[in-house]
């Protein structure tokens, strides 16, 4: 096709702007990690002066379902809120799903995207997407889903609203990405929504292959495509890909950055932790290390003739052992057994999707991606 051609096919800013209004408000997928980085650089140069700006929310302890003690680990829950008007404690979806465990002993982390569309056992007993959860009891309810489901002990979380991530990239100077030409256009496409939820001006990249310099509203738009090869999964690729970078220039910020990031970040985050809690964090900030991400479940299909549910979802292929893999990439942990709740639910998701073992799985490993290895 030559470049004439190309271009003509190109929608311009006003055909997308026009496109996108159109369309129902999409819902938002976030990146919360760098948050708990960030919130623990800042203390680390601020001390306790401003922790009052942040969100804490006291959980009940004895409804986060959590199973046995995973030793020397940390386990968090990171949601990134489909939140337009600063709801951060719950009647909003979680579009972003990730669990972060840290090593204690070596301060490697490791990051897991839960795929959102996930079919999962909730609250009570029914089975519906991963991200349901949240909009349904909060972050309780959130952090409960992944402790029943996954055989884990999580207490605590973080979650952020979407203008954060984008005023935070902003302040870090922009990110650069790499990325094919045709991931270029969905960015500028998803841009329009996203500049106009965060209330940003901006304007269109170049359309191309190769690295590009991109601001808060660009990085964001990419982290949210989903209709290239991949689809969901790539999507989650990308969203780690931009949490990764973003940690890696907040280490590096200065004190007059971090001060601003407080006053316009802290705001709009949510956390359990204590001020103690941030204040252990702290002390470890710039030992951090983000040593393997991936995305749950490693082996997976997608279907969309559930029993008694409308709509299309991820089902694991074999969810014992896709949980087995779990342990494993978290916790290094080769003795792990399931318990017989989650092989009630390995049972309960066949009879609903009829998905077992034999079938063929997607292919969700991507370049740079190396969360599945081992997966197979």
């Amino acid at each position: 096709m030559s470049k004439k051609k190309r271009m003509k096919n190109r929608m311009t800013r006003a055909e997308r702007q026009k496109l996108m209004r159109k369309r129902r408000r999409k819902r938002i997928a976030l990146l919360v990690a760098e948050v708990l980085i960030l919130a623990a650089l800042c203390v680390t140069a601020y001390g306790i002066f401003k922790l009052d700006k942040l969100d804490f929310n006291i959980l009940n302890d004895k409804n986060l379902e959590a199973y046995k003690d995973t030793g020397p680990y940390t386990n968090i829950a990171l949601f990134g809120l489909d939140s337009r008007n600063d709801e951060l404690d719950g009647g909003v979806q979680s579009d972003c799903i990730m669990i972060a465990s840290i090593n204690n002993d070596t301060c490697d982390v490791t990051l897991t995207s839960i795929y959102r569309d996930t079919l999962l056992q909730q609250k009570d007993g029914t089975y519906e997407k991963a991200n349901s959860a949240y909009n349904r009891g909060g972050p309780e309810e959130a952090i409960s889903l992944l402790n029943r489901n996954f055989d884990l002990d999580i207490h605590n979380y973080v979650s952020v609203n979407f203008t954060a991530l984008v005023n935070t990239i902003d302040l870090l100077g922009g990110l650069e990405l790499d990325m094919t030409a045709e991931e270029a256009d969905w960015c500028n496409k998803y841009a329009v929504e996203t500049a106009e939820v965060a209330g940003k001006d901006w304007e269109d990249i170049e359309v191309k292959d190769g690295t590009q310099k991109v601001d808060g509203v660009h990085a964001v738009a990419y982290a949210r495509i989903r209709y290239t090869e991949g689809m969901d999964f790539k999507r989650a690729e990308r969203q780690r890909i931009v949490l990764e970078k973003t940690a890696e220039k907040a280490k590096k910020a200065n004190l007059l950055t971090l001060n601003k990031m407080i006053d316009e970040i802290f705001p709009m985050i949510s956390t359990s932790f204590s001020t103690q809690d941030l204040l252990g964090f702290a002390a470890n900030a710039l030992n951090y290390n983000i040593v393997q991400t991936g995305g749950f479940p490693y082996q997976v299909t997608t279907r969309e003739d559930v029993r008694n549910h409308e709509g299309s979802y991820v089902v694991p292929i074999g969810f014992t052992n896709n949980v087995t893999q779990l342990h494993r990439n978290l916790f290094k942990e080769d003795s792990y057994e399931p318990s017989e709740k989650v092989t009630q639910i390995n049972d309960d998701i066949i009879y609903l999707t009829g998905v077992t073992e034999d079938t063929d799985a997607m292919n969700t490993t991507f370049e740079g991606d190396i969360s599945n290895e081992g997966a197979q």
